[in-house]
């Protein structure tokens, strides 16, 4: 049974969703005003590789993440662009899109966009005014934090003890409007040359908290199964997302709490922000690396731990997906000579075994770190089995389809090399067999040293020379 450490009660609790074999999830997306960094990609990977265990254990996952496309600062960068807002957005959507699939993360069921909600948002407002846990104040509109009861309990924190509810992402608010400092605006008004919607109760747009109140419960429900993102948004975003939804649905919003860690860099393990200055956007990095790799290096680390970005830690992760790649050429490879018979007894035992306890693992709270090296012991199991003098095509194809649905939770996908080599370069390679085959081992080296320089590695096996792109 799947168990996931509950922000909310702080345990680990065994999963039980509304629907039987169904998962409703909603994680915070992107502020589109910018590329992503790898800290944001961080959380698309993260609750990606979650989103894909489930489906790997039989859910239908029904997973909705937003776009923030009305903010401070994408209004800041349309001035500095001289675009629109919607034009600025519209850029970083497709932007974001690029990145993901790039990084083999699954495009969500649905990406809903503020400008998009701006008319339930509206009415989302209006009922928590009517019902006193709204007020409105010189244009702005401010939910009352202590008015509702439970106020403080994602954070752990009491009311009287919490500091006053200032998000980075929302401009300083005139604390004069504010009948208690603790109180957080739904609604702001229309500044001079600024992007505004009509209202009840002015013309304004929304803060940020209100959106995801409002398209988590539109498009997955009064209740969902999981809300996720970015322990940065524990507090104050996603306690305001709770006082705003149990107070207009009157329903418990969200059954369990997800939270990823951040990505750190440098000695000092800072976190990675474009406020701080310090980041690595996916845009520019994925120029210069494999997104699988970058992928895998996000992918391997349990969600609720930090990862540190580094070269050195990018080149470990390459090493270790090479060779989980090569374990399935090698595999791959052996089909040439298989012999048609039915899957092996004694594989078939040990792969279900490896399979069970990847299982255990990954339920664990999605421990991918645990659950990554069960991978590599199958990778050693498909590496123990191609170097067999004989081997059976139907054991080849049991290990490949196992070993490829279990890396599949972590974004690895093993393709098949489909480019066909130059005659120059086939024909090279024939020579360099009839070289060996006449003990011309300087010819045969010369041969292999110059494919090499073209980009063609030669690999001897027993079966026979087999060639792959460098």
């Amino acid at each position: 049974m799947i168990q996931i450490l509950n922000t909310l009660s702080g345990k680990k609790e065994i999963f039980k969703p509304l629907e039987e074999g169904k998962v409703k999830m909603y994680v915070c997306g992107p502020t589109v005003y910018n590329y992503i960094h790898i800290g944001n990609a961080r959380s698309a990977v993260a609750f990606d590789t979650v989103r894909r265990y489930f489906e790997y254990r039989g859910y239908e996952v029904d997973y909705v993440s937003n776009f923030t496309d009305v903010d401070d600062k994408i209004i800041k960068a349309g001035h500095e662009m001289k675009m629109t807002v919607k034009e600025v957005t519209d850029k970083f959507i497709a932007a974001f899109y690029e990145d993901i699939d790039a990084l083999n993360i699954k495009r969500a069921t649905l990406n809903p966009r503020v400008m998009d909600t701006m008319d339930d948002i509206i009415k989302f407002i209006q009922v928590l005014i009517d019902k006193g846990y709204a007020y409105q104040s010189e244009g702005d509109v401010y939910y009352r934090a202590r008015k509702f009861k439970d106020y403080g309990k994602l954070s752990g924190q009491s009311v009287d003890d919490l500091e006053q509810g200032a998000s980075e992402r929302v401009a300083d608010f005139d604390q004069g409007k504010k009948e208690d400092p603790l109180d957080f605006a739904l609604w702001k008004a229309a500044k001079p040359g600024e992007i505004y919607w009509e209202a009840p109760f002015g013309n304004g747009r929304p803060g940020w908290h209100i959106e995801c109140s409002v398209m988590a419960t539109k498009y997955l429900g009064k209740t969902i199964d999981i809300h996720a993102g970015g322990q940065d948004l524990e507090f104050p975003h996603h306690e305001n997302e709770i006082a705003q939804s149990e107070a207009e649905t009157g329903q418990k919003f969200v059954n369990y709490w997800m939270h990823n860690g951040f990505v750190t860099i440098g000695e000092e393990d800072e976190k990675m922000s474009k406020s701080l200055g310090n980041f690595v956007t996916v845009h520019d990095l994925l120029k210069k690396v494999d997104p699988q790799v970058v992928r895998f290096f996000m992918a391997t680390t349990q969600y609720r731990h930090p990862i540190r970005y580094s070269q050195a830690n990018l080149a470990e992760a390459k090493t270790n997906l090479q060779k989980l790649k090569t374990a399935v050429d090698n595999l791959r490879y052996r089909k040439n000579d298989a012999e048609k018979s039915d899957v092996e007894t004694e594989i078939r035992e040990k792969f279900s075994a490896l399979k069970n306890r990847f299982i255990e693992a990954m339920d664990d709270d999605f421990n991918t770190q645990n659950g990554i090296a069960i991978i590599y012991e199958m990778a050693k199991l498909l590496n123990v089995y191609s170097e067999k003098a004989t081997v059976s095509l139907e054991t080849i194809e049991y290990l490949l389809d196992g070993f490829s649905k279990a890396a599949e939770v972590f974004g690895i996908k093993f393709e098949e090399e489909t480019e066909l080599l130059d005659e120059k370069i086939e024909a090279l390679i024939e020579e360099r067999i009839a070289a060996r085959k006449a003990r011309n081992f300087a010819r045969s080296d010369e041969i292999r040293d110059m494919l090499k320089e073209k980009g063609v590695i030669l690999e001897d096996t027993p079966q026979g020379t087999r060639w792959k792109r460098a």
